[in-house]
């Protein structure tokens, strides 16, 4: 009896390391796309008051981490009884992705009234209102990353068991979250961070002193910074995303190297999604 029980503990320690060892590698296949997701997030995380950036960003972790509880059994399921469609919610997605990633760039390179709107609704009572309107859009850009994350992890135990599949990927989706949301954290409050090491500094020739007044100086640069990285990781996102599962594009591209395949994709597709959308628009609006 006795021998029977240290067995099964051995075989559960063995069972623990083996998944400890492949969630470790399943964290290194989507290193790329949790860079993505830190810049992404990162970027819409920031610009709010002060005082409402932690809220924001804890509404936005509370929907990421109900992301996650979403995808994962329905991943776990569609990998089972119905594999296409996790191909398919991917490339749709993907071109969300896109759409928002092209928009932002032909804002930034065509100024035009969207502008004058958003610094009209920051200026009135609207502040509520738009702050809602941020964080759905940011749990929404989520949720997309957190599929591709999800199914990437996924892949990468498709042959094991359920029970080490469940383990794996959900490590990963914790990871994912919990560092993600963590370290944009810590970008979004390095003022606060700078100010503290510079009131409890001695004197300004102190390291303490120097480096606060550096995270001070360094945060509006990182964050028009993030503003760039964001909405290059989305193109590189959906452009990877079409690659890797639309065939035409993997081979019409293939000459080219992978980093210019993806991006170049994922700005076709954009472009198209964006006049789409625009067309429909006009199209309401003649109506």
């Amino acid at each position: 009896m006795a021998s029977g029980f240290f067995a099964l503990l051995d075989d559960i320690a063995s069972l623990m390391d083996d998944v400890v060892t492949m969630s470790k590698i399943t964290t290194k296949k989507t290193a790329g796309i949790l860079g993505d997701d830190l810049a992404v997030n990162a970027e819409k995380a920031s610009g709010f008051v002060s005082s409402r950036e932690l809220p924001v960003l804890w509404a936005i972790t509370k929907g990421s981490m109900l992301n996650k509880l979403i995808i994962l059994p329905v991943a776990f399921l569609l990998s089972a009884y119905f594999p296409i469609a996790i191909t398919i919610v991917l490339v749709l997605g993907g071109f969300y992705l896109a759409y928002e990633g092209f928009e932002k760039i032909y804002e930034f390179v065509v100024p035009h009234s969207h502008e004058a709107k958003h610094e009209e609704a920051e200026n009135s009572e609207d502040l509520e209102a738009l702050e809602k309107q941020r964080i759905k859009s940011a749990i929404f850009t989520d949720f997309i990353l957190s599929v591709e994350i999800v199914i990437i992890a996924l892949g990468t135990v498709l042959g094991e068991p359920i029970l080490f599949q469940v383990m794996v990927v959900s490590i990963v989706a914790v990871i994912a979250t919990i560092g993600v949301y963590g370290i944009v954290a810590l970008i979004v409050r390095m003022d606060d961070i700078g100010f503290k090491l510079i009131k409890y500094s001695h004197s300004e020739r102190s390291f303490s002193h120097a480096f606060g007044s550096f995270l001070v100086r360094a945060l509006p640069k990182v964050i028009k910074s993030l503003a760039v990285i964001g909405t290059i990781a989305l193109i590189l996102v959906a452009g990877g995303i079409f690659v890797h599962n639309i065939a035409f594009l993997h081979h019409f591209l293939d000459v080219l190297p992978s980093l210019l395949q993806e991006f170049l994709a994922g700005l076709f597709g954009g472009a198209v999604v964006f006049i789409v959308v625009t067309l429909v628009k006009r199209l309401f609006k003649k109506t």
